[in-house]
């Protein structure tokens, strides 16, 4: 039969479920494949009190762990859950806040120097990056300077004290496949299960755990809680808060996406004004050529002017000087005329014919 439970992923349900000390140990010794003793969440409870920023679920717990060796011994195990995309640095300023807390240091006496082993268990509601595991363990190893993996000794309270191991579990990758406890457990967190109508709710077969009596009682949890009118409260305004977030991003989108299509319409403007100035430079550059070849050709005109010009005052002075020559011919040609000498003796002289003497002759007598 299919019921209706909250959906954990909201951080009051999820909060409600985790309060409950056997499904805490229920569901971490899933997480951590280990046998949980015991587990108390400690005093320090840090949740998102103030919604300004992202949602972010914080619950530290102290548990005793049984070894496959078959000693126990006490960790701490700092689980946050998440909806929305966070920077990492919030998760390591809580990591870092374990770190310096000194209730999370071990030993006898008032100096206290060995700090409890810390495993950290995020919930995320999206994806990291292409991972397609719905669970990632992240677990340190110790090796030499040769790349020699180190087991003798370890683990050693010193190294366990400065390093811890992670576990990474994206809710969106479960998508209702049950190969092992861990899935079975985390299936009461598959999105994929919401009510259509109301994400506040998930839609679950019952028969998938029957005879489980830890999963029937998970269920039994969250269907109390999805009647509770104060948590259904709560998860009102989550959904404003995140309704609210999402009308942020989204105008946030758009006011990017508009920035980013008048950028590109800027940018190919500017292109074209490029491409214009680099057009009229070549403009420029063509008419200042013409303007060099005119220079030139204007040059070239003056000098044949000047050539022209001492050509016509070179034949000036040649015409001038035959004009006098042959003013002195004649002038030498008439006298010896006048002084009786025949036209054949001064044509013979003068290198003239006789009708050329005769012709100067007679213009003179004219």
């Amino acid at each position: 039969m299919v019921i209706q439970i909250a959906n954990p992923i909201y951080d009051s349900v999820f909060k409600y479920l985790m309060e409950d000390e056997r499904i805490a140990k229920i569901i971490l010794s899933a997480l951590l494949k280990k046998e949980i003793l015991s587990v108390e969440a400690r005093r320090h409870e840090y949740t998102n009190g103030q919604r300004d920023k992202i949602s972010m679920f914080r619950i530290d717990f102290a548990a005793r762990v049984k070894e496959e060796d078959g000693c126990d011994r006490l960790i701490l195990i700092e689980l946050q859950k998440t909806w929305l995309e966070t920077e990492t640095l919030r998760f390591r300023q809580y990591l870092g806040a374990q770190y310096n807390n000194p209730e999370n240091m071990v030993g006898e006496g008032k100096h206290k120097t060995e700090a409890l082993p810390m495993v950290a268990v995020y919930l995320l509601g999206h994806r990291v990056g292409d991972i397609e595991e719905p669970v990632l363990y992240v677990n340190h190893k110790s090796y030499n300077y040769a790349g020699m993996e180190v087991t003798k000794g370890l683990p050693d309270p010193f190294v366990e004290s400065l390093v811890h191991n992670s576990i990474i579990v994206q809710i969106p990758l479960l998508r209702g496949q049950v190969n092992n406890r861990l899935d079975k457990v985390l299936s009461v967190f598959d999105q994929t299960m919401k009510d259509r109508c109301n994400n506040q709710v998930l839609l679950v077969d019952e028969n998938r755990y029957a005879g489980d009596q830890d999963m029937e009682y998970i269920l039994h949890r969250l269907l109390t809680a999805a009647a509770d009118s104060n948590l259904r409260q709560d998860m009102n305004v989550e959904d404003e808060y995140f309704k609210a977030i999402e009308e942020r991003d989204t105008a946030i989108m758009n006011r990017d996406k508009m920035i980013a299509e008048k950028d590109l319409q800027l940018a190919e403007k500017n292109t074209q004004l490029a491409e214009k100035d680099t057009q009229l430079a070549e403009k420029d550059t063509q008419l200042a050529e013409r303007d060099t070849q005119l220079a030139e050709k204007e040059n070239q005109l003056v000098e044949k002017d000047t050539q022209l010009a001492e050509k016509d005052m070179r034949i000036t002075v040649i015409g001038t000087e035959l004009a006098e020559q042959k003013a002195q011919m004649y002038s030498m040609i008439r006298k010896m005329y006048q002084q009786g000498m025949p036209e054949e003796s001064i044509a013979q002289f003068t290198g003239l014919r006789v009708d050329e003497i005769r012709e100067l002759l007679r213009k003179d007598e004219i």
